[in-house]
Formats: structure tokens, sequence, C-alpha cells
């Protein structure tokens, strides 16, 4: 099954993510992405998603993580 979560990226103590639609077994660190979604910066509190990509896997039934929906309900449309 499909997910769509956060990846963390970025230095030590400067945290970033990217939000990725990943298979839900495998851990976020293993590499394996399917499709790369946006970003967000959590020190700058800026998100960047593709909205249409994210509709698009949401209609075919994939799960988001808790924290991926709420910054898609906090992200303007």
């Amino acid at each position: 099954m499909l997910t769509i979560r956060l990846k963390r990226v970025g230095r030590k103590n400067d945290p970033s993510y990217r939000v990725v639609l990943i298979e839900s077994k495998r851990g976020p660190q293993s590499g394996k992405i399917t499709e790369y979604l946006g970003s967000y910066d959590a020190r700058k509190k800026r998100v960047e998603i593709k909205r249409d990509r994210v509709e698009y896997w949401l209609s075919k039934g994939v799960k988001t993580s808790d924290t991926v929906r709420n910054l898609l309900r906090k992200s303007p449309k």
C-alpha cells in the first residue's frame, strides 16, 4: 500500500522535509520513493505541495500520514 508522508532531509538541527509517495512497508530513510510531491521547511514554516498530484493519488486510495494531512489542511489551495 502506498502512503504520502514526510522524509527528513537537511543538516543536523536544521530540519526540512520532502513530501513523498512511498510504499508503506519501507522505512522513510530507504530512498525508494515513488514520487516527490513537495517540500516543507519546518524552521520557516514554508509549505510547497503539488496539489494536483496529491489529489490524484488521494483519488486512487492512497493514505496520508497524520502530519501530511494537517499540512494539506493548513496550506493554501
